[in-house]
């Protein structure tokens, strides 16, 4: 009966190994959720790349000229002609300043270049053949 007494509980090396196996664990998964954080975030400025995107096509149907007439420009200083409020554009990360209108073809679909705001690197671009982000 002594010997089962003695007998219950786990031993320091099944502790440490225990230790060592979560301490495994955790120093893989914390890159990959960095990475899926950094994804997110990004995945707000391709929403409201696209929904400027859409307003600007929208946009062309009705006058051409003056959406030619935009490239170059920050959407922020557009972003009341394409029918947006001050607020709309401003996400958790980004803001009206990120996005940049780069082109707009013949059939109103435009470019958009998405910066990096602060405490983020790289930079995103919607085109007609879809997002793509550069770190």
């Amino acid at each position: 009966m002594k010997n089962d007494i003695e007998r219950r509980g786990f031993t320091l090396i099944e502790l440490m190994v225990v230790i060592l196996i979560v301490g495994v664990l955790a120093a893989v998964a914390v890159p990959i959720l960095r990475g899926r954080t950094r994804q997110a975030k990004w995945s707000e400025g391709a929403a409201t790349a696209g929904a400027i995107r859409k307003s600007l096509r929208a946009y062309y149907a009705e006058d051409s000229i003056a959406a030619a007439a935009m490239i170059g420009s920050t959407v922020d200083a557009v972003q009341v002609t394409l029918g947006f409020t001050a607020g709309d554009l401003t996400g958790r990360y980004f803001q009206a300043s990120d996005f940049t209108i780069i082109t707009i073809d013949g059939n109103g679909h435009a470019t958009i270049r998405v910066a990096a705001p602060a405490g983020m690197s790289g930079f995103g671009v919607l085109s007609s053949a879809g997002w793509v982000y550069t770190p």
